[in-house]
């Protein structure tokens, strides 16, 4: 079997002769705690129960929203939580003639106290990785605020979205569960097989029923359902938008016409121009109506909305992430953010779980939590924020992200304004009343007509997904042996198929 959505036949079992291969002989299932969370490796938010014994989580499983992923998740969700517990910060450290050694708490803080007290705040910045829940992004642009800085970033990826734009310009409006109202469906720069398999399922559901054209502009891959390829780059975007392509008529002539813009197709040089250009497409076909919204942004990461959503990026005169990982600053605070090189000469505190890439750059490590490990709000690509629940305790010393940030704000003499989570969420819905609640209220169009109007000539470029290995995505993911095994098998079965 090849499908990243393999691991549901386990749960499609009536007798329960098929096992999970991991799980097996781990447990009994009366030994174990039973926790109802959400899915962070990618931006789906799929329903999950995290089963524990003790510290450690020993099996993941999918939980029923019809809304969200039915009853399914992926592989990778299904089977990374080896990876929670390999390769696990434990403890603070210091870098000290040039080696990272053990420190207390203490001594971190103050490490991070000297160098920022040395820097002007221009000189301050913070990024976000692709895990991190909404309260810890909070606190930290409240910290930056203190500080006197602007820079902040939670677009990893390099995306060119920005709030300012409107809700609507970077949530996927359709909804999961409106792929199946849909009729026709264009995708450009995207790869919703590994990007977001769970909705992937969705689309193939839909194009099962029929009457559901599908058109691509971007990689030519395996979706696991047919479609009209129409092109690799910028130019066919342009040819669709000018109707001189003959998939213009299908999306023109549906009622419910679609449109599916990746996060690879809106990064670098042409990603502001691509957004656009996709936004007057939509607005060409028809794609805004009554109860219906057809542009739709596929996000990636479990962070990217709700960091937009809270506006955890540059404000007036502020660094851009990769202005600020390539020197732009003196001291970089990095919330887990393992996915980009960070230059040599910033001063790096970072706050995460794992000994990977952010952790071997950093100089000063503050160990955090993993998503099983802290309550936490997540916001996912439809714009529904679902709130996460701890489901074992972080290794060591270790602490929950908001906590280590609240307890540094107060030795750098920026004391922020809340003790508890509890008062911290308080705040946070306050000035966001819609992650109150687990539904999708819609975001209007507005902000993408405007995006629409802006819409010029674009550049000549590839579009298409750069999500990498789907198995290896995240530090979790990396430390954990089932997905190295995945990632193998996955590369054989590519190498083969190109033979």
């Amino acid at each position: 079997m090849t499908s990243e959505l393999q691991g549901n036949v386990i749960d499609l079992c009536p007798v329960g002769a098929l096992t999970s291969r991991p799980y097996a002989f781990q447990a009994r299932p009366w030994e174990l705690t039973k926790t109802q969370t959400i899915d962070v490796m990618d931006a789906v938010g799929s329903a999950i129960r995290v089963d524990t014994r003790g510290r450690e989580v020993l099996r993941i499983l999918p939980r029923v929203n019809e809304a969200v992923n039915e009853e399914w998740i992926s592989d990778k969700t299904r089977f990374v939580w080896d990876g929670l517990r390999t390769q696990r910060l434990d403890k603070p450290y210091v870098r000290r003639d040039g080696r990272l050694q053990p420190a207390s708490w203490q001594e971190a803080f103050a490490a991070i106290k000297a160098k920022v007290e040395q820097a002007a705040p221009e000189k301050i910045g913070a990024v976000a990785g692709d895990l991190a829940a909404v309260e810890e992004m909070y606190a930290l642009k409240q910290l930056m605020a203190g500080l006197g800085s602007t820079s902040l970033d939670c677009r990893q990826d390099g995306v060119q979205l920005d709030p300012a734009n409107g809700r609507g310009s970077y949530l996927f409006n359709t909804t999961i569960a409106g792929i199946e109202d849909a009729d026709a469906l264009l995708i450009i720069g995207a790869n919703p097989r590994f990007e977001a398999a769970v909705l992937n399922a969705r689309i193939r559901k839909r194009w099962r029923l029929g009457g559901f054209p599908i058109g691509v502009i971007g990689e030519n891959a395996n979706l696991r359902y047919d479609y009209t390829y129409l092109g690799a780059g910028t130019d066919t975007l342009t040819d669709v938008a000018k109707a001189s392509q003959g998939f213009f008529d299908a999306l023109k002539n549906a009622a419910r016409p679609m449109i599916i813009v990746g996060s690879g197709a809106i990064s670098g040089e042409n990603g502001a121009g691509v957004l656009a250009a996709a936004a007057a497409l939509a607005r060409e076909i028809g794609a805004f109506d009554d109860g219906w919204n057809g542009f739709n942004v596929l996000h990636t990461a479990a962070s990217r909305v709700g960091g937009l959503d809270i506006g955890f990026t540059p404000g007036e005169g502020g660094k851009t992430f990769a202005e600020m990982t390539s020197g732009g600053v003196d001291v970089l605070f990095n919330l887990g953010a393992d996915e980009a090189e960070i230059a040599p000469g910033p001063f790096v505190v970072y706050v995460g779980t794992h000994g990977d890439r952010g952790a071997h750059r950093a100089d000063v490590i503050l160990p955090g939590a993993a998503y099983t490990e802290k309550d936490g709000t997540y916001v996912n690509l439809e714009g529904r924020a679902q709130v996460s629940s701890r489901a074992a305790f972080p290794p060591g010393d270790a602490r929950e992200d908001w906590a280590i940030i609240r307890a540094l704000s107060a030795v750098l003499g920026k004391t922020l304004p809340f003790d508890s989570l509890a008062a911290l969420q308080r705040e946070l819905y306050q000035a966001h009343a819609f992650m109150r609640s687990d539904r999708v209220e819609p975001a209007g169009h507005d902000g993408i007509l405007a995006l629409a109007d802006r819409a010029s000539s674009l550049g000549t470029g590839q579009l298409a997904s750069k999500l990498g290995d789907f198995y290896l995505t995240n530090p979790i993911a990396r430390a954990s042996k089932v997905m190295a095994e995945c990632s193998r098998l996955a590369a054989g079965e590519q190498l083969q198929a190109a033979e």
